[in-house]
């Protein structure tokens, strides 16, 4: 016989997860209400919870103060093509690692997981330098192209993927004529669906809201993304925080939209097996 909780501790439960919904949820309402406050709002004491009048108009003055429209489509064409090249690079690099049987394998995939240790602090002057040497610097392309070579923590994420796909699926296509890239393509790709959508979203979050990376590699204002043209708000002497606020605002709507599109397959049961029973 099933007996229900006692009242007490369903509202205590209830009461915990209530407040702790309500402190992440908070700096996205105090954001969104600076953002449509006027001015004199900002900085009065005791805080205004809510705008007498609420300006929308100031979403619109944020974005014509700068160049936003160039902005967005430098960080959409970064997001883009570092995801496409990631996906494509960390699941072909997986594969490779999960299926085939070649001296010094495990060794390598240990010297890829140690890459993973090593802060990207570390690396940041080297890749200057060699960015720098290719004449790469003052382009987009040092923050597309590493993205092609794959990441090690997804590379290791698809891979623990793969090795959950029973092996009998490859020798049935073998048998059916298909070579090892056909396996990999039509067969291995779609399994991998739940997996793909979650590092895409990784690389999509990463990219997006990536500021050190075009601080360091760009130089001309017409390769910004959104991230620095969000920086420029803030000078030596003043802030714009009304502005800043409602660029903000802007700025986190594409990644909340993708996640919550995206979740239902991030939280399929299938991502921690190849094959749903």
């Amino acid at each position: 016989m099933i007996t229900a909780r006692p009242l007490p501790g369903r509202l205590l439960k209830w009461t915990l997860l209530l407040s702790v919904t309500l402190m992440f949820l908070f700096p996205f309402y105090w954001t969104f209400v600076t953002a449509i406050k006027a001015k004199p709002e900002l900085l009065t004491w005791p805080p205004v919870w809510w705008p007498e009048t609420a300006l929308w108009t100031n979403f619109a003055d944020a974005w014509a103060a700068q160049p936003f429209g160039t902005y967005l489509k430098n960080s959409v064409i970064v997001t883009l093509l570092s995801t496409i090249g990631q996906l494509l690079s960390s699941s072909l690099v997986a594969f490779g690692f999960a299926r085939f049987d070649f001296p010094g394998r495990n060794l390598l995939f240990m010297v890829l997981l140690a890459a993973m240790m090593v802060p990207w602090d570390v690396t940041m002057i080297p890749l200057y330098m060699e960015f720098n040497w290719l004449g790469w610097i003052n382009t987009l392309k040092p923050l597309i192209i590493p993205a092609w070579f794959g990441a090690p923590f997804f590379i290791f994420l698809l891979r623990q993927f793969i090795m959950s796909i029973p092996r009998e699926l490859d020798e049935a296509a073998k048998m059916d004529g298909a070579n090892i890239f056909q396996i990999y393509w039509k067969i291995h790709l779609p399994l991998m669906l739940p997996a793909l959508v979650l590092v895409g979203t990784f690389q999509v979050l990463a990219a997006w809201n990536d500021y050190l990376g075009p601080l360091i590699f760009l130089n001309d204002e017409s390769k910004y993304t959104l991230t620095l043209g969000l920086a420029r708000f803030k000078t030596l002497h003043d802030t714009n925080l009304t502005a800043l606020a409602a660029m903000t605002i802007i700025l986190v709507l594409p990644p909340l939209v993708l996640f919550l599109t995206a979740q239902r397959y991030i939280l399929d049961s299938s991502l921690s097996s190849g094959i749903k029973g």
